[in-house]
């Protein structure tokens, strides 16, 4: 089956569907119908309104959507962190349409829109050490754990509602070509 597939940077009238399309696939019962799921380690949201206008507005990140049959399925976020590094982030996939290359296709514009625009050299990104299948995932796609291990954002519910204690971020780096 072939998708009618458009990719472009969020605006603000694009919040609304971005914050329940980031939930739906990180929370909660809906996102047990895709395999990126982070409903045993977190509870709450995974994103708001706020947190979503921030990245759209702030001049040194972009938000990526992917439009799939005219409806926002897809996204990720953009930060410039450096004269040639970049943060990518909130990689996220609608459920139902997961494992059919969505993904891999919008991590592949992230990447170049942050090599054309910004000049970036290296993508880094943080990902929560026990989800080894994600890590998997973004080592086929050529990221490498540097081994530098981050805190957990406990005690801020803006990013969900830990079912641990012991979740910490690896940090994983790609050198762009």
């Amino acid at each position: 089956m072939s998708l009618n597939i458009t990719i472009y940077a969020a605006e603000m009238l694009d919040s609304d569907a971005i914050v329940a399309l980031v939930n739906s696939a990180y929370r909660g019962d809906s996102s047990r119908a895709g395999w990126t799921t982070e409903a045993d380690l977190l509870g709450g949201q995974r994103t708001d309104h706020a947190g979503i206008e921030e990245i759209i507005a702030d001049s040194e990140s972009v938000l990526l959507l992917a439009r799939v049959e005219e409806q926002i399925s897809a996204c990720v976020q953009l930060e410039k962190t450096g004269d040639e590094v970049c943060y990518l982030g909130m990689l996220t996939v609608r459920p139902d349409l997961q494992a059919g290359g969505i993904g891999r296709l919008l991590l592949a514009a992230a990447e170049r829109h942050a090599q054309v625009h910004w000049h970036s050299r290296v993508a880094e990104m943080t990902v929560i050490d026990v989800r080894s299948e994600l890590i998997a995932w973004y080592e086929r796609r050529g990221y490498r754990s540097t081994g530098e291990i981050r805190p957990f954002p406990y005690g801020d519910s803006r990013f969900g509602l830990p079912r641990s204690d012991a979740l910490r971020f690896i940090v994983m780096r790609k050198q762009l070509d």
